[in-house]
């Protein structure tokens, strides 16, 4: 197990007791573990800026009775295989799919890939999930 260290902080008491409400509405045990989690997602992002080996998951949401469309989708996925660990194809109803591309590799070129999904005419919805590859965040 990781020595802990131990810090203290100067907060004003408004950001406190607004932090602390926060805390107790997301059903952390502790201040410390909201902390804690506060600082992952921020390294996260720094991996993400500096295009570093990431994951994800890219979601979008179309008709797939448009037509060309899912073929679109699907050439564009054609051209990023090098960053798509896996795919699934999900028929929310009778026009409506969802699509889930998980995605491991360097952020610029994951974020290269959502940013065409997301320009395709009729894509409804997409969304990128950044994560982390799980090197150096503990």
């Amino acid at each position: 197990m990781p020595q802990v260290k131990r810090i203290s902080m100067s907060l004003e008491e408004d950001l406190l007791r607004r932090f602390n409400r926060q805390v107790s509405r997301q059903g952390y045990p502790t201040r410390s573990e909201a902390i804690k989690a506060l600082m992952r997602q921020s390294l996260i992002e720094g991996e993400w800026k500096g295009d570093q080996e990431v994951a994800g998951a890219i979601t979008i949401v179309y008709d797939h009775h448009r037509r060309g469309l899912a073929k679109r989708v699907q050439e564009i996925q054609h051209h990023f295989v090098p960053v798509i660990a896996s795919t699934q194809h999900i028929h929310l109803d009778h026009h409506n799919c969802l699509e889930v591309v998980v995605v491991k590799g360097r952020a610029g070129r994951i974020q290269e890939l959502a940013a065409a999904l997301r320009s395709i005419k009729g894509v409804k919805h997409n969304a990128l999930v950044m994560t982390t590859a799980g090197r150096g965040i503990d």
